[in-house]
């Protein structure tokens, strides 16, 4: 939760919505005193904050603080139109939004903006009280969004969990099935590549190697329990070639088929 009061929020006198000239650009000869809210509602740009390069593009909402290094270009061809807010606050906050990020439902974002910059333009009563509690409108926003993205990224990897639990299953189900890479990953609907390098990260050894030992685990309990021969047992389970069949076995269980038997 936004611990910030908007009593707490200092507003600078330096505010404004721009067009960008096509020569524009931004170079600071000093680190940025205070906190600046800049957000961008066309053209396309670049922007190196602290050294590392973004883009700039509509959307694009960028949180300065104090003692950040900036500069900033744009297209000429497609100049920027930005919105940007100064402010300070009185004591350190304990959350405050990431540096940058592209707005996802920027309609609400861009109103509180566009609401903010009128109060002052046309001198309304209580201006400052009602801009102090716009800016906390738009930071809770901001962490909203945020919030937004880490719960999407728990649902995604939930989903490949289950996903690549549900293939796992499904080969030590059907052992004796002719399982391919690239079958189990279209089960899961994912390309090979992708789904072999999950299926190991989850389930802690390759595709190939989780299939032969789910088909050897099989073939175990079948000539414990059932009486089926080695033959019987090693054609159940897809082997054509006895002498690889029984090779295998003794790979992973360290006994013949015949001595389990």
């Amino acid at each position: 939760m936004l611990t910030i009061n908007p009593e707490k929020l200092i507003l600078k006198p330096s505010f404004a919505t721009i067009n960008c000239e096509p020569n524009w650009q931004w170079k600071r000869k000093e680190p940025i005193p205070n906190y600046d809210l800049l957000y961008v509602w066309s053209g396309e740009g670049n922007l190196n904050l602290n050294g590392k390069d973004y883009l700039m593009k509509r959307g694009s909402c960028f949180l300065f603080q104090p003692g950040d290094w900036t500069t900033a270009t744009h297209n000429p061809q497609n100049p920027l139109i930005l919105t940007y807010i100064h402010f300070d606050i009185e004591s350190e906050p304990e959350l405050l939004p990431k540096s940058y990020r592209i707005m996802k439902d920027i309609i609400p974002f861009e109103s509180l903006l566009t609401r903010y910059v009128r109060l002052f333009l046309i001198k309304t009563f209580g201006a400052e009280t009602e801009a102090q509690l716009i800016l906390k409108q738009l930071m809770i926003q901001l962490l909203r969004d945020e919030y937004e993205d880490d719960e999407q990224v728990d649902q995604n990897q939930s989903n490949l969990l289950a996903a690549i639990r549900e293939v796992a299953n499904y080969v030590k189900q059907h052992p004796g099935k002719g399982h391919t890479v690239e079958n189990l990953a279209a089960r899961a609907n994912f390309s090979p590549r992708y789904f072999s390098l999950k299926f190991k990260e989850i389930i802690g050894q390759p595709v190939r190697s989780y299939i032969v030992e789910a088909r050897i685990e099989r073939a175990e309990h079948l000539l414990h329990y059932t009486g089926m021969t080695v033959t019987e047992v090693a054609q159940a389970l897809g082997y054509d070639n006895l002498h690889f069949f029984s090779r295998q076995f003794k790979k992973y269980t360290g006994k013949s088929p015949s001595e389990v038997r």
